[in-house]
């Protein structure tokens, strides 16, 4: 954590950004969010309970990184049945590959408090590049003197690309499970040092 006397944020690019350093996910406010469909006609939403991350703020903003670990036993779709079967060989092998793993390689992008961020995502050891937008919501320091910035993260993966084939053919056409997945984050981030 920071003094008091340390700038907490500084004016890049038009916007109100935090000041440099090593920022960690706060556990209380962060939720790693996916949609899939289902049976090719709705929407199923879940979410990986258990998932921390390191943010460095670079003193140049454009070369700041993020390492991310998801634990994959942590998810959940509020059906028991269904998440046993997605922590299970058939979907994420959670067992044999407990994390799911993002790291930055890069911005790729800044328009407004819009970016694109280049990374590669691990799910059951295969690696894939994969690009997160990333929207930053804002800085500030909290009532009990942390330096916090909000920030939202999106994207969409093919989950066959990273060996997750299960499916089921329908008889009315179509599969149980769609290939696509969004992945949708929301956090905040607290000042280390």
């Amino acid at each position: 954590m920071t003094s008091s006397t340390e700038p907490v944020t500084r004016e890049w690019n038009g916007l109100t950004i935090p000041a440099a350093g090593t920022y960690l996910l706060d556990a209380a406010h962060k939720r790693v969010g996916f949609v899939a469909r289902h049976m090719m006609v709705s929407k199923v939403r879940g979410e990986f309970a258990d998932a921390s991350a390191t943010i460095t703020i670079a003193e140049e903003p454009l070369e700041s990184t993020v390492s991310a670990t998801i634990q994959a036993a942590s998810i959940n779709t509020a059906q028991a049945d269904r998440d046993a079967h997605l922590r299970s060989p058939e979907f994420l092998d959670a067992e044999k590959f407990a994390t799911l793993e993002y790291r930055s390689t890069g911005v790729k992008s800044q328009e407004g408090n819009e970016f694109v961020l280049a990374g590669e995502l691990t799910i059951k050891d295969v690696t894939r590049p994969v690009d997160l937008k990333v929207e930053f919501e804002g800085v500030g320091r909290s009532p009990f003197g942390q330096d916090i910035f909000g920030f939202s993260a999106s994207t969409e993966i093919d989950r066959e690309d990273f060996g997750l084939t299960w499916n089921v053919a329908l008889e009315s056409g179509g599969v149980l499970v769609g290939k696509k997945v969004k992945i949708e984050i929301e956090g905040e981030a607290i000042r280390q040092s």
